[in-house]
């Protein structure tokens, strides 16, 4: 099963290299000016070390910043970030996700759409995709009314229509624990906010 690669057909490609049952171990080459849109891991820890080339990368409300070969970014689960090949060659990095939990199975799902629509996943899959796992994955990017009623009712339309058979073997979502505590808020009242 192990290595496995996919590619979006756009300038990323990531190669699954082991799954420890705690962690997710990966390798990716990024094209120059390439890279996933900002986006938040709501329950897993991300690690990119640059191998070769030069990345930049961004955590919502800091500065820009950039690596190099040897170089280290630490994204805390929860906290929206991206990242981007910031140089004129391909960048070669290696990384984890901590704990796994769906990530491969999703990061597969919207490769292939990705590589089939033209560089982004199409409108339904991205709707089943986003809606079905939103307690694991947002892109941030996405403006919030679209990612809490707009991609619910594409999602229902999709499934209404039948469009949908190709998640069949779709993994249940992993729902965060009641005391996780949400980015920016104490444990106290991320429990009262969740109600």
């Amino acid at each position: 099963m192990y290595p496995r690669t996919i590619d979006d057909k756009h300038g990323s490609r990531m190669t699954f290299l082991d799954d420890t049952g705690d962690r997710l171990e990966i390798s990716g080459n990024v094209d120059p000016g390439a890279g996933p849109p900002m986006h938040v891991h709501h329950l897993q820890s991300e690690t990119i070390t640059v191998r070769s080339g030069r990345i930049g990368y961004v955590v919502a409300g800091e500065p820009e910043r950039f690596a190099g070969p040897g170089d280290t970014a630490h994204f805390a689960a929860g906290v929206p970030h991206r990242f981007w090949n910031a140089g004129d060659t391909e960048a070669v990095i290696t990384g984890s996700a901590s704990p796994p939990h769906n990530m491969e199975w999703f990061l597969t799902q919207v490769y292939a759409s990705s590589a089939t629509h033209g560089g982004r996943p199409s409108t339904l899959d991205g709707a089943y995709l986003m809606t079905r796992y939103r307690s694991e994955f947002e892109m941030t990017e996405i403006p919030l009314p679209v990612r809490r009623f707009v991609f619910p009712l594409v999602a229902l339309i999709g499934r209404v229509f039948g469009r949908y058979g190709h998640f069949a073997d779709a993994p249940a979502p992993i729902q965060s624990t009641p005391s996780a505590t949400l980015p920016g808020r104490s444990a106290t009242s991320a429990r009262s906010s969740a109600g």
